[in-house]
């Protein structure tokens, strides 16, 4: 499976990335990859080369670029339980620089840069996104609802907040097919239940759902948390999803 490393030019500098895509020469749906917390790493390359082999050119940015390319942080193969605190207490205030007005200029530039690949089919794109970037992926198909037209997240975090701009607050323009897969631990009953009205308020087609047996980071085979009949699970939800949403892969 082709594959690549990138610098996508965005307002504030340039951000590195991954793509892969099929090796066949044609043009092919474009999916816009956000990572979890943990960055862009051989995991999230993993599973954008998979995706990939289902028909998709799969674009995964750096979320931290400006701070330099990845990985900011020095990341073991495997993310146990022992070390997990440590890496987030040094992530979380990179974390928190991305306010909503950041997250939607990278996003306007990587749907943009990603819609220009000569590997990529016109139209509409699908935005996906793991932990963190499950908040990503869902705001920025509310804010560019013309040019998304499916949106998944895994394990999700911060969709629902006491925020002003809090992902659920902003999707009146939401016109994306939407598929939430929640671990048991990711959300209250009550805030699934704000979500389900935020979404259902939308029109759109969608589904939240949680995956039995499942902890937050399900999908990650280098961390404590993989569950894999969990992700087999995702796999078998995404692909149809992207199957009904975007030209044939």
């Amino acid at each position: 499976m082709p594959s690549t490393t990138l610098r996508i030019p965005t307002p504030d500098g340039q951000a590195d990335a991954f793509a892969a895509f099929p090796g066949d020469g044609e043009r092919h749906p474009g999916v816009l990859l956000y990572t979890d917390a943990f960055g862009l790493r051989p995991e999230l390359e993993s599973k954008a080369r998979e995706l990939a082999g289902h028909g998709y050119y799969v674009l995964v940015p750096h979320l931290y670029y400006r701070h330099g390319p990845a990985p900011v942080i020095a990341l073991p193969e495997h993310i146990g339980e022992e070390v997990r605190p440590a890496i987030i207490t040094r992530l979380m205030p990179l974390l928190e620089e991305h306010t909503t007005e950041r997250i939607l200029r990278d996003a306007d530039a990587y749907l943009g840069f990603l819609a220009a690949q000569p590997e990529v089919a016109a139209g509409p794109a699908a935005v996906l996104g793991y932990c963190i970037g499950g908040a990503l992926a869902l705001r920025t198909a509310a804010a560019f609802h013309d040019r998304v037209a499916a949106v998944a997240g895994f394990h999700p975090g911060f969709l629902v907040t006491d925020a002003p701009d809090s992902p659920h607050r902003l999707l009146s323009d939401l016109t994306a097919e939407v598929h939430l897969g929640l671990s048991e631990n990711d959300m209250r009953p009550e805030a699934v239940d704000e979500l389900n009205k935020a979404l259902a308020a939308t029109g759109v087609g969608y589904s939240t759902e949680i995956y039995p047996g499942s902890v937050h980071g399900y999908t990650m085979s280098d961390t404590d948390a993989f569950n894999p009949v969990a992700l087999q699970r995702h796999w078998d939800r995404l692909l149809p999803l992207l199957h009904r949403t975007l030209a044939a892969g």
